[in-house]
């Protein structure tokens, strides 16, 4: 019998291996600050509207992060299953759709976190891409606002059509509580 070692990873392989262990350790440590990471992500979003604003070109690239944005949205809103996809037999969990139904659940087809991860990504590269003049393509950009701010209103139109007949809410505002009985304050001795 062959009593060989399995042979050890590169030096390169390890440092990669270490690099991402140590930031996937920051995005774990982060994972509870939900707000914390909105304001960084939206001072990031600010800085690079103030380079564009300033350099006064860029307006493809914003464009494209605008519509990267708005997907990223209308999945954040969206349930995981699909009401309208869903068969009567199909397993699993679902959306209420009688009142006499259990309630589950809503389970987002893409989590906060990666919304948030996603985002922050791509407002990151585009800040990169305003660095590179390739990227500058001249473009008259009244018609891509009005372009964007068309797609927005039609997609939220038919997103908030879809929650509005499977009867769902993306949103809660936090767990029920009920209230018990009052205490009294005396103390009933047996």
């Amino acid at each position: 019998m062959d009593d060989s070692a399995p042979p050890q990873p590169s030096i390169i392989s390890r440092f990669f291996t270490r690099i991402s262990q140590i930031y996937q350790g920051c995005l774990d440590s982060w994972t509870p600050y939900t707000i914390g990471r909105w304001v960084a992500t939206a001072i990031i979003f600010i800085f690079y509207g103030i380079r564009v604003f300033f350099l006064q070109g860029w307006y493809i690239v914003t464009y494209a992060l605008g519509i990267y944005h708005l997907n990223l949205f209308i999945a954040f809103l969206s349930p995981k299953i699909d009401p309208a996809m869903v068969d009567e037999l199909e397993d699993g969990p679902s959306l209420p759709t009688k009142i006499n139904e259990e309630f589950r659940p809503f389970i987002r087809r893409l989590p906060e976190f990666k919304f948030w991860y996603s985002a922050t990504k791509a407002i990151l590269i585009a800040f990169v891409c305003t660095c590179f003049e390739v990227f500058n393509v001249p473009v008259f950009w009244p018609i891509l606002v009005v372009y964007f701010i068309t797609l927005f209103c039609i997609t939220m139109k038919r997103q908030i059509k879809h929650m509005i007949k499977y009867r769902y809410l993306p949103f809660s505002h936090g767990k029920t509580r009920y209230k018990g009985k009052e205490d009294s304050g005396t103390v009933i001795a047996n």
